[in-house]
C-alpha cells in the first residue's frame, strides 16, 4: 500500500482549525478529524448472537462520494458469514437523513440497549453532516434493535449553537433504569451527554453541556468510583506544548471552571477507554498516547504509550500518578522505537474470562520484520497484583494463521473491539487495518479461546467480501486515529 498516493486523492475533507490563547498557550492546527471507536457487537435482532459492526465511514452511496455506510454481520452458532449482513446508510429505509457527500455516516458506533426492550441498539455518528446549524456541524443516529434487526432510526440532537464535527466519537451504557442508560457525543465545540430513559421515537429523559472547551476526539463512560453512575472521560486534540491531548474526568462538575476544567497533571493521550483491569470493582481509566515526547523524560515516550488510572472510592485525582505502559515494559512484546505508535488503538474488555478486563493496544506503525508501518496489535492481560505486561502477547498479519500478510502501509491494529457472537462464553477480537487493500480496508476475527482470543481460524473481511464494491477510500474497520498520529 502506498499512503502517499492514498491521501492524494483527496477523499477526506479537509478540516483544520486553529484556535489560540487557551491557558497562555494555543490549541495546535487540527489534523483531519477522526472518530476514534468502533461498537462492540450487540445482539440487535434478539436472537441471543451478537452482532458484529463493521464501519466503513468512506463508502460511496448513490455517487456520493463518502457519504458512509455500516456493515452488520449477523452472529450465529457457526459464527459469522459474509452472507448473513445488512448495509445501511442514510438511504436505507428507515434511517434519518439522505446519504450525502463526505458525511462520513459510520465514522463513530457505539452500542448499547438504550430503551431496554432487550434488543441492542447502535448508535452511528455522521461527524461530516451538513445540517441547519451549520457546514459539517455533525449529526448522531440511534439504529433501534428489534426483532427484526435494525430497522429503523431517530436523531439525537446537538444543543450546540455551533456545532463542529459533532459526532467524532460515542460511547453508551446501559447500566440500569432511567439516568443510569447513558450516550456521549464527542465534538471540537464540546462533549454532550444524553441520559434515559430512551425511546424509539427518539426522546430521552436530559441532556447537558460539559463545561466550555470539552472538546475533544474521544470519549468514554465508566462507573471510576463505583457510586453508580457513570464518570465522563474526554480527551481533547493535542495542545500546545504537550504531547497527546488533555484528559478530563466529569469535565460537566466544572461549569464556572476559568479556560477549561481540570485534567489530568500526570498524563496524555489521545484515545480513552475504561474496564476494570485489577479486579477491585472500580472500573479503570486508560489511555492511549501514540505521540513522541516533545520532551523527552518530560511528557510522552519513545513510541508511545500506554497510561492506567486505577479507580478508587475516590474515583481518579487530577494528580494521581499512572501506570506506564511502552513497549519496553518488561513482558511486552517487540521494543520501543520512533513512531511506532503504541496506543494508536485501543479497547479494554474481558478476554481471557478470567474477570479482569485486559488492554488491547493498536500500534497501527510498527514495522513488521523489514516492512515498515504495517501494523500490530499487543493485548496486556489484567492483574489483580503485580506489573502490568506479564504475560502480554501480540497479533500480526505475518503471525502463523493470520490470513494476508504484512505490507508496508497496512496499519493493521488502527481498530479494535471485542465481544462474543457465536454464543460460546469466548470473546472474538476485531482488528482492522484502514489502507489495507488501496484504502479499502479490512477486518480481521480472531476466535476467542480457551485463554484469550488465537490465530487458529482467524477470518478477514474484506470491503468486496462484504458487498463494498468501490476500488479505494471505503475505510472498512474505521478509521481510528490514523489520520492524528
Amino acid at each position: 500500500m502506498n499512503m502517499n498516493r492514498g491521501l492524494s486523492r483527496g477523499r477526506w475533507r479537509a478540516a483544520a482549525v486553529l484556535v489560540a490563547g487557551l491557558l497562555g498557550g494555543g490549541l495546535l492546527p487540527a489534523p483531519l478529524a477522526a472518530a476514534v471507536h468502533g461498537a462492540v457487537p450487540g445482539d440487535f435482532n434478539g436472537d441471543g448472537y451478537r452482532d458484529a459492526v463493521l464501519p466503513a465511514p468512506g463508502t460511496d452511496v448513490a455517487g456520493q462520494e463518502a457519504a458512509g455506510a455500516v456493515v452488520v454481520l449477523y452472529g450465529s452458532q457457526s459464527g459469522l458469514s459474509s452472507t448473513r449482513r445488512k448495509i445501511i446508510t442514510q438511504n436505507t429505509a428507515g434511517v434519518p437523513g439522505a446519504a450525502e457527500a463526505s458525511d462520513r455516516f459510520g465514522a463513530a458506533t457505539a452500542t448499547a440497549d438504550l430503551n431496554r426492550d432487550g434488543y441492542a441498539d447502535l448508535v452511528v455518528s455522521s461527524p461530516y453532516e451538513d445540517t441547519t446549524k451549520g457546514t459539517d456541524a455533525g449529526a448522531v443516529t440511534v439504529l433501534w434493535g428489534s426483532s427484526a434487526g435494525l430497522t429503523k432510526g431517530t436523531d439525537l440532537p446537538t444543543p450546540q449553537q455551533d456545532p463542529m464535527h459533532y459526532g467524532l466519537d460515542v460511547a453508551a451504557v446501559s447500566a440500569g433504569p432511567g439516568a443510569m442508560t447513558e450516550v456521549l457525543v464527542a465534538g471540537w465545540k464540546g462533549a454532550v451527554r444524553f441520559t434515559g430513559p430512551f425511546s424509539s421515537t427518539g426522546s430521552f429523559g436530559g441532556s447537558a453541556m460539559p463545561a466550555d472547551m470539552s472538546w475533544g476526539s474521544s470519549v468514554a463512560l465508566g462507573d471510576l468510583d463505583r457510586d453508580g453512575a457513570q464518570d465522563h472521560v474526554n480527551a481533547t486534540y493535542r495542545i500546545g506544548g504537550v504531547d497527546g491531548g488533555y484528559i478530563m474526568v466529569n469535565p460537566e462538575d466544572y461549569p464556572d471552571a476559568p479556560g477549561m476544567p481540570p485534567r489530568l497533571k500526570n498524563g496524555d493521550g489521545l484515545i480513552v477507554a475504561t474496564g476494570d483491569i485489577n479486579g477491585d470493582g472500580y472500573a479503570d481509566l486508560v489511555a492511549g498516547d501514540p505521540d513522541e515526547p516533545e520532551v523527552a523524560g518530560v511528557n510522552g515516550a519513545l513510541g508511545g504509550r500506554v497510561l492506567v488510572w486505577y479507580g478508587s472510592a475516590h474515583g481518579v485525582p487530577s494528580d494521581a500518578t499512572p501506570v506506564q505502559i511502552t513497549q519496553n515494559t518488561a513482558g511486552v512484546p517487540g521494543g520501543s522505537e520512533k513512531y511506532d505508535a503504541f496506543g494508536g488503538g485501543l479497547s479494554v474488555a474481558d478476554l481471557n474470562r478470567d474477570g479482569l478486563a485486559d488492554i488491547v493496544v493498536g500500534v497501527p506503525f510498527e514495522a513488521v520484520g523489514s516492512t515498515g508501518r504495517a501494523g500490530a496489535v499487543t493485548v496486556i492481560p489484567g492483574r489483580r497484583t503485580g506489573a502490568l505486561g506479564t504475560g502480554a502477547y501480540s497479533f500480526t498479519q505475518d503471525t502463523i494463521g493470520v490470513p494476508g500478510g504484512s505490507e508496508e502501509d497496512d496499519f493493521f491494529g488502527t481498530t479494535m473491539a471485542v465481544g462474543d457472537v457465536n454464543g460460546d462464553g469466548r470473546a472474538e477480537l476485531f482488528v482492522g487495518a484502514a489502507t489495507e487493500n488501496n484504502f479499502t480496508g479490512a477486518v480481521w476475527v480472531f476466535p476467542g479461546g480457551t485463554s484469550g482470543p488465537t490465530a487458529t481460524g482467524s477470518r478477514m473481511f474484506t470491503a468486496s467480501s462484504v458487498g463494498l464494491t468501490q476500488q479505494n477510500g471505503t475505510l472498512l474497520g474505521g478509521n481510528g486515529l490514523l489520520w492524528m498520529i
